[in-house]
């Protein structure tokens, strides 16, 4: 064989091997598939987009966020990709990363018609994106205490002095909360109070689930975390129950933390991925929610739940604006980081 052709054979080689690297999708035009970025776990998530399939036929291409880098793998993908986009639709484990998206113009508008009962306060406005199934900020508290926390005030409050723990708030969902703080109290108070719960020698844990793993074990008192993880904890028979903090007159309320589902801009299959949004925003799709491990509050109203997954409409529910959220969340990182020592 000569030189030319065994270079030949080399470079031919080479290329099979580089085009094997890609998603099978990437070389696929196929009208009847969608893709999806998934940054829900994909235990609960991928059970409701194959009952999708079953539903509609339409072949579902579904890429999910990694344990290690949950909430932002596939939503920095989608960013890396804003001018070949490879995706359809997002599926984010909450509103403010769909707002990132928004304001980089990665996704557009579209208004599902299934989305016409969930309240005002869960969707975008422009319908940039849409909440759905939701998770609240709630106390995960220990049985038998003679009192009970019923605010995330107490947390300063000298009586739970290294009683409590809350996970890092440079992370997940804790940061959307102590974002929403500032924003109720300001820059000044929030910081104080933030602070003051230092000084209560508050433990920092690395996550809700050790969170609520260190209150279920006796360890600790009570943990800010998801409605979900006491759900679970329940579940599992620990010795735990569940409050929705700030609740009375003049409390602030829980933070609820919907899902989001996203159209993306200039996507290959747009029609496919506005029927797999309309089945994400469907009653059925939060009930399933609702009675999956995951432990969902639905936002429609009327859905049936489980009786351990609490209501929405007896929350009394933090009166926030989720894009301002994502612009605190931005403005205070420093100031997270500092205080939790990283």
């Amino acid at each position: 064989m000569t030189n030319t052709a065994i270079l030949s054979k080399i470079a031919f080689i080479l290329v099979l091997s580089w085009l094997s690297c890609f998603p099978v999708w990437a070389a696929s035009s196929s009208a009847q598939s969608v893709v999806v970025y998934v940054s829900e776990d994909q235990v609960f998530a991928a059970p409701i987009l194959q009952n999708f399939e079953k539903e509609t036929g339409i072949r579902v291409k579904a890429v999910y966020d990694t344990e290690e880098s949950k909430s932002t793998g596939v939503m920095n993908r989608l960013i890396a990709e804003k001018n070949n986009p490879q995706a359809d639709v997002y599926w984010a484990n909450e509103v403010v990363r769909a707002e990132v998206l928004k304001n980089k113009g990665i996704s557009t508008a579209y208004i599902s018609p299934n989305a016409a009962e969930i309240p005002a306060a869960f969707k975008d406005p422009e319908g940039y994106w849409t909440g759905f199934s939701a998770r609240a900020r709630v106390l995960l508290v220990k049985k038998g205490l003679k009192e009970k926390p019923g605010s995330i005030s107490d947390y300063a409050d000298p009586r739970w002095r290294a009683r409590t723990v809350i996970a890092n708030p440079v992370f997940g969902t804790t940061t959307d909360y102590m974002a929403a703080l500032f924003l109720l109290w300001g820059n000044e108070s929030a910081q104080t109070f933030m602070n003051r719960m230092k000084g209560n020698e508050v433990k920092i844990s690395s996550s809700n689930g050790e969170s609520a793993d260190l209150v279920s074990s006796g360890e600790f008192d009570f943990s800010l975390v998801d409605s979900d993880d006491v759900v679970n904890r329940m579940k599992q028979g620990k010795a735990v129950e569940m409050v929705v903090p700030d609740q009375g007159k003049d409390g602030i309320g829980s933070l609820i933390l919907p899902n989001a589902v996203v159209q993306i801009k200039n996507s290959p299959h747009p029609e496919q991925g506005r029927k797999l949004i309309d089945y994400l925003l469907s009653k059925e799709t939060e009930r399933k929610l609702a009675f999956a491990e995951c432990a969902q509050i639905p936002l429609h109203p009327g859905v049936e739940t489980p009786p351990e997954v609490p209501s929405l409409e007896k929350i009394k529910v933090m009166n926030v604006n989720y894009a301002d959220i994502a612009k605190k969340m931005l403005e205070i990182q420093l100031f997270l980081k500092s205080w939790s020592g990283l």
